[in-house]
């Protein structure tokens, strides 16, 4: 019955929605794999989660957040529910005990039994209530924007990026990843430049990062790193070292009494990695399970462009970096762009979806060859 009320008022659109043929010809994907267009005419799509229904949540980064729903499963969106707008930045989601959180610059947020309020949905309905999370972060909008991440515990992680290219700040807050719990922040990494995207690991359960380099060390240094948390509080570099071995020209001849943790994974410098996740799923071949998806959104202050893919990467019991692989190329095409790929989310059923904030879509990637 839920499933034939969700087809009646499909045709019904808060926004506008058209979906047409997106030319994917240009991408190349590992063998075996399809991409299609899951949803299209978005606003800057970044950080998604998927309800126990299936539906699929995003944010926007213009300022809203949408309900995403495929009523028909043939992978496309054919219905889109504002549940949010007029936000700053609304980049970061995630869903826990059937709560939708989601981020601004300064605040986080939350809706209660979201799916129980989108079962219930019509065209009168009035915007679910949103009650503040927290509301005392810092305002820079370089790099502001947040990525969530809810542990088992109910754990809330969000990033606080540097507020500047390089610099040191008297605010602790800065350049750290944070985990938010019975009213406490504290703090799980630390000297992190700016990482949009982090997940963990299906099995030991620690927390994987990515970080963007800094700028204006030339074209190729420093890299961006992939990073494993393997206790709190850890300390990652940032602005006195940066990857493996850059010293940092203004701010490495200081001494801050921390040992600095190395990247298990330098990913290049200025591809600047936006969203991670871990394949815990049964669609991919086995030999894929438990690889990490990682996006690389690309340069743009580099002489000759450089990212704009998604890479796969394999990882050992250890939590080790075992190889590498392109997953899906072709976004940069002789030094254009027609796409910006910016966070991936594993579904239920095993597909993985790609937000893309330049194209302003989502895409679907499905396996089509037996594991």
């Amino acid at each position: 019955m839920r499933n034939l009320f969700i087809f009646v008022f499909l045709s019904i659109y808060i926004l506008p929605f058209n979906l047409k043929a997106l030319d994917l010809s240009n991408l190349e994907l590992e063998d075996g794999f399809e991409i299609s267009i899951f949803s299209e005419n978005l606003d800057a799509p970044r950080q998604m989660a998927e309800g126990e229904n299936g539906t699929i949540f995003v944010g926007e980064r213009g300022g809203q957040i949408l309900a995403l729903i495929d009523s028909d499963k043939n992978g496309q969106v054919d219905s889109k529910i504002i549940i949010a707008k007029n936000l700053e930045y609304s980049t970061g989601i995630s869903l826990f005990d059937g709560d939708l959180y989601f981020s601004e610059i300064s605040k986080i947020w939350k809706i209660e039994n979201v799916e129980k309020w989108i079962s219930n949905y019509t065209t009168d309905s009035n915007f679910p209530k949103k009650i503040l999370v927290l509301d005392n972060l810092p305002d820079d909008q370089w790099h502001g924007w947040k990525w969530l991440r809810h542990d088992q515990q109910g754990g809330l992680y969000f990033n606080v990026g540097a507020p500047c290219n390089i610099c040191l700040s008297e605010n602790p807050q800065y350049a750290s990843i944070l985990k938010y719990q019975d009213s406490e922040l504290n703090y799980i990494a630390k000297g992190v430049r700016n990482s949009v995207g982090f997940d963990f690991h299906p099995v030991s359960k620690l927390l994987f990062f990515t970080d963007n380099g800094r700028d204006w060390l030339g074209d190729d240094s420093p890299s961006c790193e992939l990073n494993r948390v393997d206790f709190d509080g850890q300390f990652f570099g940032y602005p006195f070292k940066h990857a493996s071995k850059v010293i940092d020209p203004e701010f490495g001849h200081i001494n801050p009494g921390y040992d600095f943790v190395d990247p298990i994974l330098e990913l290049g410098a200025h591809v600047a990695p936006t969203g991670i996740s871990f394949y815990n799923a049964d669609m991919f071949p086995a030999k894929m399970k438990n690889n990490l998806f990682i996006v690389l959104h690309g340069s743009w202050n580099r002489t000759e462009k450089v990212g704009y893919k998604v890479i796969r990467v394999e990882i050992d019991e250890s939590g080790n970096v075992i190889n590498t692989n392109d997953f899906i190329t072709g976004w940069l095409k002789n030094g254009k762009v027609f796409g910006r790929p910016s966070a991936p989310l594993v579904r239920n059923d095993g597909s993985l979806l790609l937000s893309d904030d330049k194209a302003n879509v989502i895409y679907q990637v499905t396996y089509q060859n037996s594991p």
